[in-house]
């Protein structure tokens, strides 16, 4: 575990934008970091953080998808990621700023970036097949399979974000500029927000893909809500959820407010549900991670044999991807913690030049390796449309619920 204090502007600037609501922060530089580079790091990194934020500051950071292995070892993952890309990092900091949502016209530098896929539809075809295989003997009832695309970048890193980030019109937006590392998440799920003693869960799970027009749009909604496949896959993920938090919370205060909702979004249509609990009195961050971490929508039911296999299927780690993102406050704050699930997200390498970016999909016994496959490339069509310049709509824009 390293830990110092902030050197340039590059060092730790980051900003959050919820382009539902038509809102954004950004924070200061921060006074110093945490950073965890191996697994026995990652717990007390969380620790300190909890005690800077519990004693008044504000922090900011990630947790990458290998960083499960220091909260939890009987969960697989490969070792960590990329050379020099940290388990953990976290800036030590003053109060976020209010400061305008990014939009398409937000004037930041020029950048170039050219996708790859890695696989084929084939390659894919057999992973899914060996999941149902899994499914079949009784190790897996969903796995949340992952691929990624690579490619060449130059440029300023914050113009992808915004592409990204406009793209997608969620609300869990973060940028991070680390010096070396920029990670562009243009997530639309939310990991856990604490308010109080309250924490908040709202797992993704279940996807189809934007009409052309109102009346498709909502012949699709009905479609994804009137699907079995899809309801299942969101059902299994917001049982285990709900196992997961029942470990620090107060006995009986587990809640389901709201089940299989569907989200629009500009290329996308997407099934969430709430979860709710109470925390029981002294459960800090390392607890609630250890709980929690990763989230269940990114990894599949049961959780720890699902990431055996995991770990097994795919063939490098996922790094921030199916991670999480987010910013911490003192405890007199109204929201004392905010993370996304790592998804829709992108890192760039200066250093290497390269970027990375993630796309998955939930399988089942009743996934159709080709429906999946449509998925993988729906979910990556923010990667197109980023080119486009657009902006997103009002806020309070539409979310239909059974």
């Amino acid at each position: 575990m390293t830990a110092g204090a902030a050197g340039t502007a590059r060092g730790g600037a980051a900003r959050f934008d919820d382009l539902r609501a038509g809102t954004a922060i950004r924070f200061p530089a921060p006074s110093g970091v945490l950073i965890a580079h191996r697994p026995d790091e990652v717990g007390p990194v969380l620790d300190l953080v909890h005690r800077a934020t519990s004693h008044g500051r504000w922090a900011f950071g990630f947790l990458a998808y290998e960083a499960a292995a220091g909260l939890d070892p009987e969960l697989a993952v490969h070792p960590p990621p990329q050379e020099g890309l940290p388990l953990a990092w976290f800036g030590i900091t003053g109060p976020p700023t209010p400061v305008p949502a990014v939009s398409s016209s937000a004037e930041v530098g020029d950048f170039d970036v050219r996708w790859g896929t890695h696989w084929s539809p084939a390659e894919h075809r057999a992973l899914v097949d060996r999941v149902r295989e899994r499914i079949a003997a009784g190790e897996t009832y969903q796995t949340n399979l992952t691929v990624r695309m690579r490619g060449s970048f130059a440029g300023d890193p914050a113009g992808l974000y915004r592409d990204l980030a406009t793209a997608q019109c969620g609300a869990y937006n973060a940028y991070l500029d680390l010096g070396r590392f920029a990670i562009a998440s243009a997530s639309p799920e939310l990991f856990f927000e604490l308010r109080g003693d309250e924490v908040s869960m709202r797992p993704m799970k279940g996807t189809a893909p934007r009409g052309r027009d109102q009346v498709e749009d909502l012949a699709l909604e009905r479609a994804l809500l009137g699907s079995a496949k899809e309801r299942a896959e969101n059902v299994m993920i917001v049982d285990l959820m709900r196992n997961d938090v029942a470990q620090v919370a107060v006995p009986g205060t587990v809640r389901v407010p709201s089940l299989l909702s569907v989200e629009r979004y500009p290329t996308v249509l997407q099934l969430t549900s709430d979860v709710t609990a109470r925390l029981r009195p002294g459960v800090g961050l390392r607890e609630l991670f250890r709980a929690l971490y990763p989230c269940g929508s990114v990894t599949g039911a049961p959780k720890v044999s699902t990431m055996h296999l995991i770990r097994e299927l795919e063939a490098d780690p996922r790094g921030v991807y199916c991670g999480a993102v987010g910013w911490l406050a003192p405890p007199s704050a109204s929201v004392r913690a905010r993370f996304n699930v790592a998804i829709r997200t992108a890192v760039v390498d200066r250093e290497a030049g390269r970027a990375q970016y993630g796309t998955g999909s939930g399988i089942t016994w009743s996934s159709d390796a080709a429906a999946e496959h449509r998925e993988l490339l729906v979910k990556a069509e923010i990667l197109r449309r980023s080119a486009v310049a657009r902006e997103c709509p009002h806020p309070g824009w539409k979310t239909s619920a059974t």
